[in-house]
């Protein structure tokens, strides 16, 4: 089973708009679709889609919580939220016209020290039924920067696999810990290694850096040029097909989901990059956040170039 982390929960609302955002003008929505979001639960939904089982655990409260655990069990996916007494925030994205992209992403309200003590306990029962464990996105107010830390070292006291996708502190903490896998972009390794990234010699470099200080596999990803894999086998690029895109949100979740489920089945890492960069394009082709379509999968799958770079 994959168990995935989303801390930070989130009723995610994707308009898609006529023109552009304007700043003080009235704009009417062509069409509205609600998710149960943060980025853990769209690891959830592909993961799910891919056909594997899925549990999302994490923070949930208030009438956005009771929302987005509604919306879970319509996707069929199973939870287990620890409660708390604030409300789970909303987050919007607005699509315009020509398919750009604008978000609005509450923090998160403040979460108490007895509540973070509660999902401890709840999710050190959850690790023993889960082979892959992901761990991804932001944590809300009154969470220590050192919490994935805290939890990457469960998981691993059980011999699990885990990937951590976070960014900022809760990263450079979590990173301590030695995850199984990360997926930085060059702006987050530049943040964690404190250097400055101009090319893609240096995103390669600073990647084997973060492999050999002991983390298993290196995902950096490229946006349309796909993703660099740095593991013990050397320093892979797969880059996809050119494709219609519609929207690229969630598609590194995507990513994550599907380097997930491939660990789940035991697939190589170079079938695993592979893998994943078809999902994640294809989630690139579909309006709703966490979505694929299966052909959309298969065509992808056939043209995605692979090649060792070292």
């Amino acid at each position: 089973m994959i168990t995935t982390v989303t801390l930070n929960v989130s009723i995610d609302k994707a308009y898609k708009i006529k023109g552009c955002v304007e700043s003080g003008k009235v704009i009417r929505v062509l069409e509205c679709n609600n998710t149960a979001g943060g980025k853990g639960l769209n690891v959830s939904r592909v993961a799910s889609l891919c056909g594997e089982e899925v549990l999302a655990t994490g923070f949930v409260g208030g009438h956005c919580g009771a929302l987005a655990e509604e919306l879970l069990e319509k996707d069929n996916i199973k939870n287990k939220f620890t409660h708390v007494k604030s409300e789970t925030r909303s987050c919007i994205n607005i699509l315009d016209e020509n398919n750009i992209s604008t978000e609005f992403l509450e923090k998160g309200e403040s979460i108490s020290d007895e509540e973070i003590n509660a999902f401890l306990d709840d999710f050190d029962k959850i690790i023993e039924d889960s082979n892959v464990i992901t761990i991804s996105g932001s944590a809300p107010k009154g969470v220590p920067t050192n919490i994935y830390t805290t939890l990457i070292n469960m998981i691993k006291a059980k011999n699990k696999k885990v990937i951590l996708d976070a960014s900022g502190d809760l990263l450079k903490e979590g990173i301590k810990a030695l995850p199984t896998m990360i997926k930085p972009n060059s702006e987050e390794m530049e943040n964690l290694l404190n250097v400055s990234i101009n090319n893609e010699e240096e995103v390669i470099k600073n990647a084997i850096k973060l492999h050999e200080s002991g983390i298993e596999l290196v995902v950096v990803s490229l946006g349309s040029d796909g993703a660099l894999l740095v593991c013990k086998e050397g320093v892979y690029h797969g880059k996809p097909p050119k494709i219609e895109v519609v929207n690229t949100v969630g598609c590194g979740d995507s990513m994550v989901a599907a380097f997930a489920v491939a660990m789940e089945r035991g697939y190589s890492n170079i079938d695993s990059l592979k893998y994943a960069i078809s999902i994640s394009a294809a989630n690139a082709m579909t309006f709703s956040t966490g979505s694929f379509n299966s052909e959309d999968v298969d065509n992808i799958f056939e043209n995605t170039q692979i090649n060792k770079i070292y």
